[in-house]
């Protein structure tokens, strides 16, 4: 172990000098949501994601909590890539006080300013309700931040390209390395001297997407051995199935239009909806599917799908061989207005719905399961995560009722989990991420899962990998560097 670091005994941690080079971990501490990692020398600090809490009413209240540093302070800010629960406060930082730059890959500006603008916006609104309705435990309801403070943030977008090493500031240099989980998304080195005075490089994994999954390239592996490893645990507990996902979509649509019933697709905006558009589209071009039936209900993943489609330096092999475009304007119908929107509502016919959020706790897919949960005839199929206290985990869970707009609605349709269109890498996929690296880390932390998930991480990355059992950090938690 190198001079200057300690080994952890108890999860209490070690109080250090204040010049000390630290890691202090601020966010997705037994849980997944809520990114954020702080890297000090001494008066500077940089700032690894500003994510966003997601999921129960508990974690959505740490969203409020004061921030545990000065944001004016900060030197400089990095994001691994776009979804809120990794750059959700970075409107925040900036209406209190954060002025830097705020370090991204080139692909993932235009998805930031997509998800932060809308999150301004539906703050807003959220608060209006809530003044509106008086439901509030506050007589004048606030927004956590405006579209404006969104705007305000991405004026400090600093795009940079994949693999190019760049100064922080004197004496630490970060790169970006694709990590595949969503266009721009990346794992990030930062390199500088510990508090020995030698230098170190610590690998931050971001969001490590899948392998062999459409559209996007793999996961690279970063080029530099780490001293440390800071990495996500999202799936660490588990194993994707092995299906195709296509067939699997397919059998649930043909089953449920052959009841007269309509399929509900709760889907993330960014990443998840352009895969189902894409596993679709193979359905179309085999003769399963009247592209006519399928409705892309909402805007910011119509807007999200057009990046997408015009990324076309991180699009695989497989992707650039297809002789229909998947994501094109004219392949699939649009819903673009609030009335297109409502319309869906009322048809008889069959459908397809692809409308977000992915966790089914907000956005129009709201609407549509108020409509069609009721529906014995219809089905629900959840595509990615769904984190504890969301809707999409009650429904996972299996349960008889759920609360909408203040409804209490029966559930009766079909609900179906497609764990094999995960954006995130299973337990077996981290580990072949892990093995990918140029050398092995003296020191590990996982973050980004639920303590069930980091715990079975590390004990498979200490018995199968023989590397350094893992440390499972607590939110607040500082450790030399």
């Amino acid at each position: 172990m190198p001079r200057g670091w300690a080994q952890r005994g108890t999860d209490a941690p070690v109080l250090r000098s204040p010049t000390m080079a630290t890691v202090t971990f601020h966010g997705a501490c037994g849980v997944v949501t809520g990114s954020s990692t702080r890297l000090d020398w001494g008066e500077r600090s940089v700032l690894v994601d500003c994510g966003m809490y997601q999921g129960s009413d508990e974690l959505e209240q740490r969203n409020w909590a004061p921030f545990p540093y000065a944001p004016a302070r900060l030197a400089a800010v990095v994001v691994t890539h776009a979804h809120l629960d990794h750059t959700g406060l970075l409107p925040r930082l900036v209406a209190e006080g954060y002025s830097g730059p705020i370090y991204c890959t080139g692909p993932s500006r235009g998805l930031i300013s997509l998800v932060l603008q809308d999150a301004g916006r539906l703050q807003e609104e959220g608060a209006r309700y809530a003044r509106q309705k008086g439901y509030s435990r506050h007589p004048e309801p606030k927004p956590l931040y405006t579209e404006a403070d969104a705007r305000r943030a991405l004026k400090l977008l600093r795009p940079l390209p994949f693999d190019e090493d760049r100064e922080l500031f004197p004496g630490v240099r970060f790169r970006f390395t694709r990590a595949g989980h969503l266009l721009g998304a990346a794992s990030v080195e930062v390199t500088g001297k510990g508090s020995d005075g030698e230098a170190r490089t610590w690998c931050f994994s971001g969001d490590v997407g899948r392998y062999g999954v459409p559209i996007l390239k793999d996961p690279e592996p970063p080029p530099t051995p780490p001293a440390a490893l800071l990495l996500e645990s999202t799936y660490g507990d588990r194993r994707h199935p092995q299906e195709d996902a296509a067939e699997a979509l397919g059998k649930i649509i043909t089953e449920t239009y052959a009841r007269g019933g309509m399929v509900i697709i709760p889907a993330f905006a960014l990443g998840r909806t352009q895969e189902i558009l894409y596993h679709l589209s193979h359905l179309v071009e085999a003769g399963r599917l009247d592209p006519k039936t399928v409705f892309l209900d909402s805007p910011m993943a119509i807007n999200a799908t057009q990046l997408y489609d015009k990324a076309e330096a991180e699009h695989d092999e497989e992707f650039d061989a297809l002789a229909v475009d998947p994501l094109g304007d004219g392949r699939f119908q649009r819903c673009r207005t609030v009335e297109q929107s409502k319309a869906l509502n009322t048809r008889g016919e069959p459908a397809v719905i692809v409308a977000s959020s992915g966790m089914a706790n907000g956005g129009r897919v709201v609407h549509h399961l108020l409509h069609r949960l009721g529906d014995p005839r219809s089905s629900v199929v959840f595509s990615g995560y769904q984190a504890e206290g969301t809707r999409g985990r009650a429904l996972l869970d299996g349960a008889e009722t759920v609360a909408i707009q203040g409804q209490t609605v029966w559930v009766k349709a079909h609900i179906h989990q497609l764990s094999s269109l995960s954006a995130h890498a299973d337990r077996d996929e981290l580990l072949r991420w892990c093995r990918a690296l140029p050398g092995p880390p003296q020191r590990i932390f996982l973050n980004h899962g639920e303590d069930p998930a980091r715990k079975a991480l590390a004990a498979a990355i200490a018995d199968e990998l023989g590397w350094p059992r893992p440390v499972l950090p607590l939110t607040g938690e500082a450790f030399p560097w």
